[in-house]
């Protein structure tokens, strides 16, 4: 199996093959969601409330978002690794987006960028691909945008709304985009919008016509319960069966069961 790569994307969208991808921000994890032949790994800002257990995306740094791409990257076979540009790591000016970027390409090791925004980034869109940093754009409910949104709620309901996301879809797309995400809006115009473009869209809380879905891995696997969305399914429960095992391995010590013979040395 060869790694993912952009022109997988566009030759997915053209045969009508979905594409697969999941969030992942360390080794162990990054290792398993690429052996079970994930398209592509993202690593999202979302760290910073699944990992570092904050309230929002916002305090996330480069720095920190490059340390987790560098362990992905290291488990990494065959899925295309994308990494997600934390708050004012490109809102500053088209300098500081650039220097960014490419440190997730050169530095983290990622092939592409992901960058929240519609016609406020073209111009860091076009900087991007002119400087061969690949870009997935990123529309609908964006969490770096929560105070101006005033919370995580779904976007594109009015049709002033929803035409306001046609037309950044469109706008992305042109600027040189090779994939959009919709987040958080009414499946028929995820739908419409997926039809519209020539680049495939990532559905996370758009319904199931977009021509790939993403979701944050603890969600998936049920690591994390602070509070589910509603377009999230659990496949398992990891949490669950985590806290089972680490009270049994406490009650074993203390019953004086761990460690027994087997676990010793002569």
């Amino acid at each position: 199996m060869s790694t993912f790569t952009i022109h997988d994307f566009l030759k997915k969208k053209k045969e009508g093959r979905k594409i697969t991808m999941l969030t992942a921000y360390d080794y162990p994890f990054a290792s398993i969601v690429d052996e079970a032949g994930i398209d592509v790994i993202l690593v999202g800002d979302s760290l910073g409330m699944v990992v570092q257990g904050l309230e929002n995306t916002l305090p996330v740094t480069m720095d920190e978002m490059i340390y987790h791409t560098k362990m992905v990257t290291r488990a990494v076979k065959n899925a295309m690794v994308i990494g997600d540009m934390p708050f004012m790591s490109y809102q500053t000016g088209i300098e500081d987006a650039l220097r960014n970027a490419g440190r997730f390409l050169k530095e983290g090791g990622a092939a592409a960028i992901k960058m929240e925004g519609g016609a406020e980034i073209v111009d860091h869109i076009r900087a991007m691909t002119r400087s061969d940093i690949p870009v997935m754009a990123h529309i609908g409910l964006t969490p770096q945008s929560i105070h101006r949104m005033g919370g995580y709620k779904v976007q594109g309901r009015t049709e002033e709304a929803a035409n306001k996301l046609i037309e950044e879809a469109h706008i992305v797309e042109d600027a040189g985009a090779f994939s959009l995400i919709l987040e958080a809006i009414p499946m028929n115009l995820a739908k419409r919008i997926s039809e519209e473009l020539s680049i495939p869209t990532i559905g996370i809380g758009a319904g199931p016509h977009c021509d790939g879905q993403v979701l944050v891995l603890h969600d998936v696997i049920g690591l994390f319960d602070r509070f589910v969305p509603k377009f999230v399914k659990k496949y398992s429960h990891v949490k669950e069966d985590a806290l089972k095992a680490v009270k049994a391995y406490r009650d074993e010590i203390e019953q004086g069961i761990f460690p027994s013979e087997e676990q010793s040395f002569k």
